[in-house]
C-alpha cells in the first residue's frame, strides 16, 4: 500500500459522507489534505475530526457550480501548500427522487447538472494544469452505479454520471502522456449519515439490491478511490471501477 506523504490532495464535497471518508483515508496515508465544501461550519467540523492539530488538513469554501470559485481555489491550494498532486471530484447531489422527466422542474434539472457534471470539468479545467505543473499525479471522478445503467425517477442524476464518464474517458486520452492518470468510481448505495436519517424499510430495500445483500461502506469506497490515486495502478487510466456489491452486473 503506498503512502502519499508530500503530496497533496483536494477534495470536493469533503465535509461529511464520502468525501470525508476520502479525506480520512488519504490522511492516513500521509497526504496533506485540502477539503473544499460550500457550507464553512461543518467543513471546519469534519476537518477538526480529522486533524485537529491542523498539521495536514486546510479547508476551503468551494462552490463547484462556479467556475470561478473552483478556479481560486485550485489557485489558493497551490499557493498555500506549494503544489497539487491529486485530485478527487466528489461533490454531487441526487435532486429530486421518483420524478419522471416530463414532471421534473428545469431549475432541479440545472442544479444537478451544475453540481455533478460541470463541478467536475471544472474541477479538471483548473485542476489537471495544477497537477503537470507539479510534477503530475491522479484524478479520480466519482460517477455512480447510475453511471452505467438507467433508473427511473432520477434521470438528471443519472444522466449527470453518465457524463462523468464521458469526460473521464476524454481527459484521461488527453492527459495520457502528460503525467496525470484519471479514473472513475461507480458506488453503488453506500452507508453515510445522510442514509441513516431514511426509515429503515427504505435503507433495508436498498441494502437488498445489491446481490451482496447490504450496501457499502464509506471506508471501502475510499480505499478504492486510493488506489486509483496511488501508483499500485500506475498503468490505469480511463478506467471505470464498479463498487456496487453486484448491482450493475445483472
Amino acid at each position: 500500500m503506498q503512502d502519499f506523504k508530500h503530496r497533496v490532495a483536494l477534495v470536493t464535497g469533503a465535509s461529511t459522507g464520502i468525501g470525508e471518508a476520502i479525506a480520512a483515508e488519504l490522511f492516513r496515508r500521509g497526504a496533506t489534505v485540502v477539503m473544499t465544501g460550500r457550507h464553512a461550519a461543518p467543513l471546519a467540523a469534519a476537518a477538526a475530526r480529522l486533524d485537529p492539530e491542523g498539521r495536514r488538513v486546510m479547508t476551503l469554501r468551494m462552490d463547484v457550480r462556479e467556475a470561478p470559485s473552483v478556479q481560486q481555489g485550485i489557485e489558493e491550494t497551490v499557493r498555500r501548500c506549494g503544489a497539487l498532486h491529486l485530485l478527487v471530484n466528489n461533490a454531487g447531489i441526487t435532486g429530486p427522487h421518483e420524478v419522471d422527466i416530463d414532471r421534473y422542474a428545469v431549475e432541479d434539472w440545472h442544479e444537478v447538472i451544475a453540481t455533478c457534471l460541470s463541478g467536475t470539468f471544472f474541477g479538471m479545467k483548473y485542476g489537471l494544469p495544477a497537477i503537470v505543473a507539479g510534477g503530475g499525479g491522479a484524478v479520480v471522478n466519482l460517477s455512480s452505479a447510475n453511471g452505467v445503467v438507467g433508473i427511473a425517477g432520477i434521470a438528471p442524476y443519472t444522466a449527470a454520471k453518465h457524463g462523468v464518464l464521458g469526460l473521464t474517458r476524454s481527459a484521461a486520452l488527453e492527459f495520457a502522456t502528460r503525467g496525470v492518470r484519471i479514473n472513475a468510481v461507480g458506488p453503488g448505495y453506500v452507508e453515510t449519515p445522510a442514509m441513516g436519517t431514511l426509515p429503515a424499510p427504505v435503507r433495508a430495500q436498498m441494502a437488498a439490491s445489491h446481490p451482496m445483500g447490504r450496501m457499502a461502506t464509506r471506508e471501502e469506497v475510499a480505499k478504492t478511490v486510493a488506489f486509483l490515486l496511488s501508483d499500485d495502478s500506475s498503468f490505469t487510466t480511463g478506467a471505470f471501477y464498479s463498487i456496487d456489491g453486484g448491482y450493475t452486473a445483472r
